[in-house]
């Protein structure tokens, strides 16, 4: 998949090395942060992060991608600014981020994450709620109390960011209540930006805001971000389908268990086609086994959901690619957001 025709298509080995030198650079800053939390909501975050076991030993867990704190450094970077200068808004947003995680692991009862189980199925639904929430204070705090000159401006997009994003996973919930037929395409890409776009795009403007830019280029590196995070949703939906899940570290098919209204699933019960109809009747089930899963994939693809949301992720960054060049006309100093961007939609599955 290519960005579009202007944009240098960057390969995935060079956005992985970009990750991890996000994690070299970030990770000791939110480990630290973390460990002032007190003794039980640390322990459940050391674990979720994947530091601790659920005992309390050390662990050699991955802690995530870090693709959100690599958005703030690549965003820095490419308006001339040293990133060392942003770690602490980096750090503030992947803090941000994964007290979204602890709480989206309850809300959608999911049994594992990063191939363990997830936190709140060790320690409870109140500890990992309570240890979400202290998350997102850290990552507040560590903006607020930074001395850079961005930080009151960072904190306030930060805390404006994790509203839209809370309406966003509060939309998403409600959609679940509905019949198969009774949440729009509209509606469903209103919600992926605000679930996942919002993030990424607070995340770009931060970079901007600790290189000291202007107004313009804040928003248009949101608006950056924001694309592409859809593009993010599109594909990450695509694997909640059909995802290995040696690879995702959920059971194939999990949004379909759940009868998620995922973008490609609305795109498809929309189709008005007959495979539509067909997951319609599925989704109408209480339960879906094995076989139905199986089903409500087929009816996914032959309706046209599948192509729908691959070539739209393509449009988005698309999109998204016009945005950066306002903000960053000469591309060549853009590469690393680039090659994120690139790197979200070639997940492999």
């Amino acid at each position: 998949m290519t960005l579009t025709s202007a944009a240098p298509v960057t390969d995935g080995p060079g956005a992985v090395e970009l990750l991890d030198r996000t994690r070299t650079a970030v990770d000791p800053q939110i480990r630290s942060t973390v460990e002032t939390l007190p003794g039980s909501i640390r322990r459940v975050a050391m674990y979720h992060f994947g530091w601790e076991d659920a005992d309390g030993t050390p662990a050699a867990g991955q802690a995530g991608k870090a693709i959100r704190p690599a958005l703030v450094l690549a965003a820095a970077r490419a308006l001339g600014a040293e990133e060392s200068r942003a770690v602490k808004a980096a750090a503030a947003v992947e803090l941000a981020h994964n007290f979204t995680l602890l709480h989206d692991d309850i809300v959608d009862e999911d049994p594992t994450r990063r191939h363990r189980p997830t936190a709140w199925t060790v320690f409870g639904i109140p500890d990992a709620l309570m240890a979400g929430d202290a998350m997102n204070a850290l990552a507040l705090r560590l903006l607020v109390e930074d001395p850079h000159p961005a930080s009151a401006a960072a904190t306030a997009r930060l805390a404006a960011c994790v509203i839209e994003l809370c309406a966003g996973q509060q939309a998403d919930c409600a959609f679940e209540a509905r019949g198969p037929r009774e949440v729009s395409l509209d509606e469903c890409l209103a919600m992926a930006t605000a679930k996942t776009g919002a993030l990424l795009g607070c995340s770009c403007a931060l970079g901007a805001l600790y290189a000291g830019a202007g107004e313009e280029e804040v928003t248009a590196l949101d608006s950056f971000g924001r694309e592409a995070g859809l593009a993010f949703q599109l594909i990450d939906d695509l694997i909640g389908i059909w995802g290995d899940p040696d690879r995702t570290g959920k059971p194939a098919g999990a949004d379909l268990v759940a009868r998620k209204k995922s973008l490609p699933v609305v795109a498809a019960l929309a189709s008005g086609t007959a495979a539509g109809e067909e997951l319609a009747e599925l989704y109408s089930r209480t339960t879906l086994d094995e076989r139905a899963v199986r089903a409500a994939a087929a009816a996914v693809e032959r309706a046209g959901g599948r192509d729908w949301a691959q070539a739209q992720a393509a449009e988005r960054m698309g999109r998204a690619v016009e945005h950066l060049a306002r903000a960053v006309p000469d591309l060549s100093a853009a590469g690393d957001l680039l090659a994120l961007a690139e790197f979200v939609t070639r997940r492999s599955r």
